[in-house]
């Protein structure tokens, strides 16, 4: 398999349920500026940001959205 374990090729897809929160007003729309202007949503803005902190603290795992995605999001600097 071209860089991609046994393991990671059976890991399984899953969902993540999310629930809304409040925030300051400012927060949203800085938080809406940045979604629209990199095209994704809220929750894949939110997912994005979360998976950069967890590598950051040397989690391991295969990607976010599908297997090595983190890399492409970090010009090649994660998973």
């Amino acid at each position: 398999m071209s860089q991609v374990s046994e393991k990671e090729a059976r890991e399984p897809r899953v969902p993540v349920m999310l629930r809304g929160a409040n925030v300051m007003a400012s927060f949203r729309e800085n938080l809406f500026d940045a979604c629209n202007r990199a095209g994704i949503t809220p929750n894949e803005f939110a997912l994005q940001a979360t998976a950069e902190k967890l590598k950051a603290q040397g989690r391991q795992f295969s990607g976010i959205f599908r297997k090595g995605d983190l890399s492409e999001l970090n010009g090649g600097m994660g998973a």
